[in-house]
C-alpha cells in the first residue's frame, strides 16, 4: 500500500515539473515592439488568395427568394420580337416553250453554211474556169469525195455536170449556181418522205425507237426530239431504256421535265426491253401522242448487244408495231458511219436517219451517202449544242447552205 502511494506521488511531481517547463518557455517568447509612427501612409495589402486546405468562410444567413418571386428582365423597347420565317413552298419551274419547228433549218442555215461552204464554193470555183479539162473534172471529183458524197453518187453527179455544161456553152456565175443547185438537189433527193411518223391509225400513241452507236449523242437527240414534238403540239412519254450508261436515265428525265414530258425508267442495269414495254404501256394508258424509247448505245461489232436491240423491238411490238426506228449517226465519222448504219439496219428496220454534229464537219456529202446506203431518208439534223438545234431536214435549205448566196 505504501508502495502504491509512493508511485502516485512521484507521478504527480513529474507532471508538475513538465508543466513548469512549458509555461517558462512561453514567457520567454516576446512580441515584436510596435513600429514608430511614420508620415508615409500605410498601404494595406490585398487579402491573399485562398489556398488548398484553407477553411471556407462561414456562410451568412440571408433570405432566399423562390422561383415565383424572381422577375425576368423586360425586353428592350427597340428590339423587335423574334418571328419565325414562314415556310414558303418553292414554285415549280416554268416549262420551256421550244422554238417552232417550221423553217428551223432555214433559221440555222448560216450555222450550216459556215461548215459546208467549202464544198459549194469549191465546186463553183472549179466550174467557173474558162477551160474545163480533165484535170479540172478530176478536181471536182476529189472535192465531192472529200465531202463524203461517196464514189457512185460522185460519178453520177460529175457525168451529169459534164453533159449540162457542154450544152450550156458559156457559163455565167448565176447560171452555174442554178445548174449546181439543181444537180445537188437531185442528188440529195426531194422525193423522200422525211416526216417523222408519230401517228397511229388505231388511236394508240406513235412509238419511236432511237438507236445508235456510243458517243453519237443519242440520248441528247432523244431529248431534243421530244422538244420538236412538243413544239408541234404533241404530248410525249419518254422511255429510258438505256440502263447501261450511268446517269443516262437522269439525263433523259431532265430533258423531259423541261418541256413537261414524263419519263418511264427502271433500275440501273435493269432489263431494257421491260422498260421499253412499260413506257409504251404508260403511253397507251395516258393517251399520249408519242412514246420515244431511248436505247443503250452499242458498238455495231458487239453481236450480243445488237441481238438485245432486236429483243427490245420485239417486246415493244407486243403492244403495237413501231412507227419509226431512227438511227443516230455522227456526221463527223464520215464513211465509218456507213458501216455502222449497215449493221444496225440488219438488226432492226431503220426508217430514218438523224445526223448529229453536221455543223462541225465539212463532210455534208454524208447525207447523200447514207441515204444511198440504206435507202431511207435523213429526217433530222443536229446543228449545234443548243436545245433547239435539232431541225427537220429540208433538202432545199441544205443545198442553199452548201452553195451560199
Amino acid at each position: 500500500m505504501e508502495i502504491l502511494i509512493l508511485a502516485v506521488v512521484i507521478a504527480l511531481v513529474a507532471v508538475g515539473a513538465i508543466s513548469g517547463l512549458v509555461v517558462s518557455s512561453r514567457k520567454k517568447k516576446q512580441l515584436p515592439p510596435p513600429e514608430a509612427p511614420s508620415s508615409t501612409p500605410t498601404i494595406t495589402a490585398p487579402p491573399a488568395e485562398p489556398r488548398v486546405g484553407d477553411e471556407a468562410e462561414t456562410p451568412r444567413d440571408e433570405p432566399r427568394r423562390t422561383i415565383e418571386e424572381v422577375d425576368l428582365p423586360e425586353p428592350a423597347a427597340d428590339t423587335p420580337a423574334a418571328v419565325e420565317d414562314p415556310v414558303v413552298a418553292e414554285p415549280a419551274p416554268a416549262l420551256e416553250v421550244p422554238e417552232p419547228t417550221a423553217g428551223r433549218l432555214v433559221r440555222l442555215r448560216a450555222r450550216l453554211a459556215r461548215s459546208q461552204n467549202s464544198l459549194g464554193k469549191g465546186l463553183l470555183t472549179l466550174l467557173s474556169r474558162e477551160h474545163l479539162d480533165e484535170d479540172t473534172w478530176e478536181e471536182i471529183e476529189d472535192t465531192l469525195l472529200t465531202a463524203d458524197v461517196g464514189v457512185a453518187p460522185t460519178q453520177e453527179l460529175v457525168d451529169r455536170l459534164r453533159e449540162r455544161v457542154k450544152v450550156l456553152g458559156t457559163r455565167t456565175p448565176d447560171e452555174l449556181r442554178t445548174l449546181l443547185r439543181e444537180e445537188l438537189l437531185a442528188l440529195v433527193g426531194t422525193d423522200f418522205d422525211r416526216e417523222v411518223k408519230t401517228g397511229s391509225p388505231d388511236d394508240a400513241p406513235g412509238v419511236v425507237m432511237v438507236v445508235g452507236v456510243n458517243g453519237t449523242g443519242k440520248t441528247t437527240t432523244t431529248g431534243k426530239l421530244a422538244r420538236v414534238l412538243v413544239a408541234d403540239g404533241k404530248t410525249v412519254i419518254l422511255g429510258a431504256a438505256d440502263t447501261f450508261r450511268a446517269a443516262a436515265a437522269d439525263q433523259l428525265q431532265t430533258w423531259g421535265e423541261r418541256v413537261g414530258a414524263r419519263t418511264v425508267r427502271g433500275p440501273e442495269g435493269g432489263d431494257p426491253a421491260s422498260i421499253a414495254f412499260d413506257a409504251v404501256k404508260e403511253g397507251i394508258a395516258d393517251e399520249a401522242d408519242v412514246v420515244l424509247v431511248d436505247t443503250a448505245g452499242r458498238l455495231h461489232t458487239k453481236t450480243g448487244l445488237m441481238d438485245e436491240l432486236g429483243k427490245v423491238k420485239r417486246v415493244v411490238e407486243k403492244h403495237k408495231p413501231l412507227d419509226e426506228v431512227l438511227l443516230v449517226l455522227d456526221a463527223t465519222t464520215g464513211q465509218n458511219g456507213l458501216v455502222q448504219a449497215r449493221v444496225f439496219a440488219e438488226v432492226v428496220d431503220i426508217t430514218g436517219i438523224v445526223l448529229t454534229k453536221l455543223d462541225g464537219t465539212a463532210k455534208g456529202g454524208i447525207v447523200v451517202a447514207v441515204q444511198r446506203e440504206l435507202g431511207v431518208p435523213v429526217k433530222l439534223v443536229g446543228l449545234g449544242e443548243g436545245a433547239d438545234d435539232l431541225a427537220p431536214f429540208e433538202p432545199e435549205a441544205f443545198v442553199d447552205a452548201l452553195i451560199g448566196e
